[in-house]
């Protein structure tokens, strides 16, 4: 490529809104991969591996019922008010009204089904971890798709920042008060923080965009939409996250520690596809508002290259998984093992984000919650064949089915749909 040419490439890649907004997510998510990084360095060494295993199973638990918690209110934000700005306040209060209410129901109603499905220690802790993540946690990711609906990427990319370091800071607060503490207590402090970051969201999107108005009826007359979405996010939840509470419920605590934390360190090594997912959605839902055909090249291209990059990181996490134990402890020397069967994951995820993606802003989620409740019957039912004989292995075995039939599903469902 010659220098003029290499120039003018250059100057497209500044001037590109994607590229800006991918790139606000990748140095956003990049600050905050080295947060993660460090929270979950001192959260495990405060926890231990059985107490970071009871905490897990808890969160994965109310990580399967959060997708409903929203009520689907972020997207149907960002399909609304992107074709009219002029009715951001009513849809801004369909998010506070639909995750308040929603997620109070679903918190009740997981603290009366936790005994029958968790070990007891993790079901003790439900009602803390469902607070924090079913209500607050929730409304913070949903005030990321207000600056998200805007290709503000800057701004949801702050407030992930925002609660990365408030729980970085909480986790040190109780690491130097204490030698060591039980999964309870960092719940509970953990509900404060979301807590905190809710509110700080709450004030920066007021501050910008303007208050709220609640119109009770907007959040039933969107409910069936509403819970299209919801369905296809709990499909998601539910394969990334049943596997972590069978553990629980088999009662393999110390096995759930070894196994979340490799999960995590690959949840962190995907940030750059996250990043990239997050700043492609309002184009993808702009290309098909004007031509929906020309959604298909788009995604092709960028799920190729997500990908590319998703093995790039599977490398890096098969290379380095022997620092595990050096950094969190020795105790979770097996994660080594686990998150090297793991580390395919992100390679996975690149091809089926991004053309999911592609699939729900052309205007067929239903399709799309297709595929996801597909592969969440299939996790479950790896899950429940593997777990009991296999462990933690067992379960890192059916993520990769899972992860590798949905890209292949997404992949063929986007060719066929886009004729």
């Amino acid at each position: 490529m010659t220098m003029p040419s290499l120039a003018a490439e250059l100057q497209k890649i500044r001037t590109s809104r994607l590229a800006r907004n991918a790139g606000w997510m990748l140095v956003g998510q990049g600050l905050s991969f080295v947060l993660q990084a460090a929270y979950f360095v001192l959260l495990a060494r405060l926890l231990g591996v059985r107490e970071y295993g009871v905490f897990a199973g808890a969160f994965a638990f109310a990580g399967i019922a959060m997708a409903y918690s929203t009520l689907g209110s972020g997207l149907i934000f960002m399909r609304y008010v992107r074709a009219e700005p002029t009715s951001f306040a009513a849809y801004w209060g369909n998010i506070i009204l639909s995750t308040v209410s929603a997620g109070t129901v679903l918190t009740v109603v997981l603290y009366l089904i936790a005994p029958h499905l968790l070990d007891p220690a993790s079901a003790s802790i439900v009602i803390p971890v469902a607070i924090g993540n079913c209500i607050f946690g929730q409304l913070v990711a949903s005030m990321g798709f207000v600056f998200q609906t805007f290709e503000l990427l800057r701004m949801t990319a702050t407030l992930n920042l925002l609660t990365n370091a408030l729980r970085l800071l909480a986790v040190g607060i109780l690491a130097s008060l204490m030698p060591h503490a039980s999964a309870r207590q960092w719940a509970i402090a953990s509900a404060y923080v979301s807590l905190l970051a809710a509110v700080t969201g709450f004030l920066i999107v007021t501050k910008r965009f303007g208050r709220p108005k609640f119109v009770p009826r907007l959040l039933l007359s969107n409910a069936i939409e509403g819970l299209g979405f919801s369905l296809g996010w709990s499909a998601q939840s539910l394969y990334n996250d049943v596997d972590k509470t069978l553990l629980s419920h088999y009662g393999m605590n110390f096995q759930n520690g070894v196994y979340t934390m490799a999960y995590r360190i690959v949840d962190i090594a995907n940030m750059p596809i996250t990043a990239l997912d997050a700043a492609v959605l309002p184009r993808y839902f702009r290309n098909a508002n004007e031509n929906i055909r020309s959604v298909r090249p788009l995604a092709v291209k960028l799920a190729t290259r997500a990908s590319a990059v998703g093995f790039l990181m599977s490398g890096i996490l098969f290379f380095t998984a022997p620092l595990i134990p050096h950094l969190v402890g020795s105790g979770f020397k097996e994660s080594i093992l686990a998150l090297r069967w793991l580390c395919l994951l992100p390679a996975m995820r690149g091809m089926h984000q991004l053309t999911g993606a592609a699939i729900t802003a052309m205007g067929f989620q239903r399709f799309r919650t297709i595929t996801q409740l597909s592969a969440a019957t299939l996790n479950l039912a790896l899950n429940l064949w593997l777990i009991p004989q296999h462990g933690w292995l067992g379960a890192a075995w059916a993520s990769l089915a899972t992860d590798g039939s949905l890209g292949v599903a997404n992949w063929m469902l986007l060719r066929r749909l886009s004729k």
